[in-house]
């Protein structure tokens, strides 16, 4: 084969090797990719209602009216069983409200739909018990009396996944001891966010951050609460005149927001 082809004209030489290539070309556009891509999603305020229903629901102590919205955020992502082709991948690449996954960072458990459905909603469980642990064990180390008959139950409908963790605790504390002075967390304020929590109140990171600043912008917030190991990644794509603030832990969390209400000092990525 080399032999013949080197003795044909350069033009010849070149047509045929045209032909096997954009044979490949169009094998690649067309064939489907293991990447996922992802765009803002929707956001849901942790003191009201989504889809009709509260999202938190507490007993067993008296709650307080609160103002403003603590919003955890999402992000949406081509489905497990979605194809994805050269074309999206590109698309996704050169616009800001698109990214492109691996399509197992997204869906780590594989590609069939009930089975990821029902082990983000396992997550989002694991995460409401983790995130009331955190608040009514941080509101009794502050000295806030009441809340070993506390119980809470939070509906977010499908959601699924750990991520609304932070905001879910944040939303307890608020409807039980605000700021701790009669005020609310929020200072009246859109806060939006996102992170895991654990039992102790330690925040752990997330994913998608980047496309969950736009949603938070798209959506009123004016504060963004961010892992602290995600910092960079949030300022990616950030918004105008949206506040990133680091977190780490539960109670630095509401110091911060705090200091925000106050006018003080609040720690930036």
């Amino acid at each position: 084969m080399f032999s013949r082809l080197a003795r044909l004209s350069r033009p010849k030489a070149i047509a045929v090797s045209a032909v096997p290539l954009a044979t490949l070309v169009a094998v690649v556009a067309l064939a489907p990719l293991p990447f996922a891509v992802a765009q803002p999603g929707g956001t849901a305020d942790v003191l009201g209602k989504y889809e009709g229903k509260p999202v938190l629901t507490i007993s067993g102590a008296p709650t307080r009216e609160t103002k403003g919205e603590l919003r955890m955020t999402t992000i949406v992502a081509t489905g497990p069983q979605m194809d994805v082709r050269l074309g999206d991948v590109i698309d996704g690449w050169f616009r800001t409200d698109r990214a492109v996954m691996p399509k197992d960072s997204v869906y780590p458990d594989g590609d069939d739909v009930k089975e990821v459905e029902k082990h983000n909603l396992g997550d989002m469980r694991e995460s409401q018990d983790s995130a009331t642990k955190a608040a009514l064990g941080y509101l009794r180390a502050n000295g806030v009396d009441g809340t070993d008959k506390v119980e809470v139950k939070a509906d977010l409908g499908k959601i699924g996944g750990p991520s609304a963790g932070l905001f879910l605790a944040l939303g307890i504390v608020d409807k039980l001891d605000g700021d701790g002075s009669g005020g609310d967390l929020t200072g009246g304020r859109t806060i939006a966010g996102t992170g895991t929590i654990s039992a102790k109140g330690k925040i752990g990171p997330v994913g998608g951050v980047a496309m969950k600043t736009q949603a938070a912008a798209r959506d009123g917030a004016t504060v963004f609460l961010v892992p602290e190991a995600e910092c960079s990644d949030a300022e990616a794509e950030k918004p105008k005149d949206l506040q990133l603030v680091p977190v780490t832990t539960l109670a630095s969390t509401v110091d911060s927001l705090r200091a925000l209400e106050k006018g003080g000092k609040v720690p930036s990525c």
